[in-house]
């Protein structure tokens, strides 16, 4: 299983992966979010490689100056994770959620929020078993 950081020409999967994760915003929004995602000094984007090539999931994350249940500041936050349906249960989310918090560590960080929604249960069980855990209606989750 590879997990590296997002190169050029991983652009097209990356928006289609975003698509599949975010279905509400167009293709043409995706790729402007993307755009000014990767202008951000603060951000992160790293993928996970099929085997037989492609790509199966992602990870965006960048800081933000609090998030609730966090005491330090600023915080890395894990904006949005994916990996494909087929994958899914083999350990390619946590391996990129590894990524991310190995970045925040390079950058002296010592905490990691996320967030789901109470509506996906499946979500809360993954972020749990990663020791991030429940602090509030909208399920902020944070690890030190």
């Amino acid at each position: 299983m590879l997990v590296r950081k997002f190169e050029k020409t991983d652009f097209a999967e990356w928006q289609r992966m975003r698509h599949a994760l975010w279905p509400d915003a167009t293709l043409a929004e995706h790729a402007l979010e993307m755009q000014a995602w990767l202008q951000r000094a603060d951000a992160l984007v790293v993928v996970s490689a099929r085997v037989a090539g492609g790509l199966c999931g992602f990870a965006e994350a960048g800081l933000r100056p609090y998030a609730d249940g966090c005491d330090a500041s600023p915080v890395a936050f894990l904006e949005g994770w994916f990996v494909d349906p087929d994958l899914r249960g083999r350990g390619y989310g946590r391996a990129l959620v590894g990524a991310v918090e190995a970045w925040a560590a390079q950058r002296g960080l010592r905490e990691l929020a996320s967030d789901a929604l109470l509506a996906n249960p499946l979500r809360r069980r993954r972020t749990r078993s990663w020791g991030l855990w429940r602090l509030s209606g909208r399920c902020a989750t944070a690890r030190c």
